[in-house]
């Protein structure tokens, strides 16, 4: 019989998200088996904040858990011989309840509104953001004219404004609330763009035999490129380094 696995754990790091990746990863199991308490949500330095690092508590839940306990949406299974960061989808499942996609809209535009950016938001449900047979994730759109700025740096800024709107969201709501906002259609054509380069670097593997090392990316970007590759005939995948430093590597069968 398999060792009994730990039933909570208190994580840091640099975001909520990656606090929760660490956690399910050291405890082996699913978003939907564990109840996650953020203690600090920490912050990244965007906007003038200071750094300080998330703290999260995430607790195992019971095998029959009680009836009327709220549990996050079930996430579809992926493959268990994927890399850890593609076991656990990048993006969460979200009922859109008309309720808080307005509530969404809402806050996003209003904090637009105070840094002084225009554009508009408008939500969607993000098909175009998960591989097939994934529930998609309530989407925030934002459009305009020179929103460059929203997006920053490999999508820093993007993702910092996108962490920003889950937590006032999650405050409002009392509940965590994994909403993802895109700006101007970066998310997607990333994704796109990652897709091809992981072919096309499959394809150099292929011939040369020898691996390749692909850049520093965040955590949904390797899983792109993880599952990809994952039936590809000739190559294989694997994640190396730690933090922001790691980076997926195509490795020949």
């Amino acid at each position: 019989m398999a060792s009994e696995k730990k039933a909570s754990v208190e994580i840091l790091a640099r975001t909520v998200e990656e606090a929760i990746d660490r956690g399910l990863s050291e405890l082996g199991l699913r978003r939907d088996q564990v109840e996650v308490e953020i203690i600090n949500p920490g912050r990244s330095g965007v906007l003038g904040f200071g750094a300080e690092e998330a703290r999260v508590r995430i607790t195992a839940l019971p095998e029959e858990p009680a009836l009327g306990k709220e549990l996050p949406q079930r996430e579809p299974a992926v493959a268990e011989s994927l890399p850890e960061e593609a076991v656990e989808p990048a993006t969460e499942s979200v009922t859109a309840e008309p309720d808080v996609t307005e509530l969404a809209v809402n806050l996003l535009q209003g904090l637009l509104e105070r840094m002084k950016i225009h554009a508009q938001v408008t939500a969607r449900i993000g098909d175009d953001l998960v591989e097939e047979g994934e529930d998609p994730p309530l989407t925030l759109d934002v459009t305009g004219d020179d929103l460059g700025i929203l997006i920053g740096r490999r999508g820093e800024t993007l993702r910092a404004l996108q962490y920003m709107t889950r937590l006032m969201l999650s405050r409002s709501l009392e509940r965590w609330e994994p909403v993802v906002v895109d700006v101007e259609s970066y998310r997607v054509r990333r994704r796109r763009l990652l897709r091809q380069l992981a072919a096309r670097m499959a394809e150099r593997v292929s011939f040369s035999r020898q691996r390749v090392v692909l850049e520093a990316m965040p955590p949904h970007e390797r899983r792109i490129v993880h599952i990809a590759l994952r039936d590809h005939p000739d190559v294989t995948t694997k994640s190396i380094g730690e933090g922001e430093h790691r980076k997926v590597t195509i490795i020949p069968k």
